[in-house]
């Protein structure tokens, strides 16, 4: 690739907003090509809007950035492989208020997990939530947190302004058992990453972030309870780093009631993907099912913390996957 495409596709990112451009991500055949363009990057760096300024994506040696359309031709001929960065929703099928139930939330009990506290509790394994962020005033979680990260506005807290986030990381590791809520593995300890807006979006490029920061910190565990149609390349091979890096990645399949369909990332193969149950342990109907899904775990009408220190119930995908990675903490602490 020469340095005139480079140039070409720097400058586009400053094109004016159409129908015509699309936040797309960029990926190299060669990795000087890729080394060409960051160095060029740093050095044309202008003041950009958010939304225009290309984002560095290192874990895959990538980025994104807005493409027009008529850029997409330099594909073959530059070296350049584009693909579109969409969004993704988190996957939640109801929500609820409810006041809290007094006791071991149903799904805890099903796994049996207070049968192996008196073993394990998850101690100090940690878990990577690439969420909404989570309520960090909660009484439930206070000690079950660590710092994490927001994506969306670097300095500060993964603050969650959805909910999502902290009803995910209440059913991990909720340490409140005298006056609240207890989750599977209440000393596991739940690193928020805040790649989700407050009405539970995400870009593709800010997931792969969220993986890029669980490896680089060393998560044992990371939750994505989300998931979108479409495949994407540079999604895989994120997932993959994190896969060959030692990570566990436990990854919701989708609320589509559907037999042979799953989304992604749940679909790939380095992820543990995770069907939902209802309390008569059959396959909840809403939960997608088939040879794609790993296993399945609780996931209607799943009672968890929620914002400003109340409760909510939700039923999905979602809540099953928090099941899963908190067994997998148990698991891990105790070997």
């Amino acid at each position: 690739m020469d340095r005139t495409a480079i140039l070409r596709l720097l400058h586009s990112s400053q094109a004016q907003s159409s129908s015509h451009v699309k936040r797309r991500i960029i990926r190299f055949e060669q990795r000087s090509d890729y080394r060409r363009f960051l160095q060029e990057w740093s050095e044309l760096r202008e003041p950009l809007a958010e939304e225009q300024a290309p984002r560095h994506l290192p874990l895959i040696e990538a980025f994104s950035l807005p493409i027009p359309d008529e850029q997409l031709k330099t594909r073959s001929r530059d070296g350049i492989l584009i693909e579109d960065d969409p969004l993704l929703r988190v996957h939640a099928a109801t929500v609820k208020q409810t006041a809290r139930e007094k006791g071991i939330p149903w799904g805890v009990n099903e796994i049996k997990a207070p049968q192996a506290w008196g073993m394990t509790t998850g101690y100090r394994v940690r878990i990577g939530v690439i969420d909404t962020g989570v309520d960090f005033s909660h009484p439930d979680l206070k000690h079950s947190l660590a710092r994490g990260i927001n994506l969306l506005n670097p300095a500060a807290l993964p603050h969650d302004d959805n909910g999502h986030g902290t009803h995910i990381a209440g059913t991990i590791a909720a340490a409140n058992q005298l006056r609240g809520m207890i989750g599977v593995a209440p000393r596991s300890i739940v690193y928020p990453v805040k790649a989700f807006d407050h009405n539970g979006s995400a870009f593709v490029s800010d997931i792969i972030l969220g993986i890029e920061w669980c490896v680089r910190n060393r998560m044992n565990i990371i939750n994505m309870s989300f998931g979108m149609k479409t495949r994407s390349k540079s999604l895989l091979q994120a997932v993959t780093n994190a896969y060959n890096a030692g990570v566990i990645v436990v990854a919701s399949s989708g609320n589509d009631g559907k037999r042979k369909s799953v989304d992604y990332p749940a679909k790939y193969p380095q992820t543990i993907s995770v069907g939902a149950t209802n309390r008569l342990r059959r396959i909840a109907p809403f939960s997608n099912r088939g040879i794609y899904i790993d296993i399945y775990a609780p996931g209607d009408k799943i009672m968890s913390s929620w914002l400003r220190g109340k409760y909510h119930e939700m039923s999905g995908t979602s809540m099953a996957t928090s099941h899963v990675s908190g067994a997998i903490a148990l698991l891990l602490a105790h070997q």
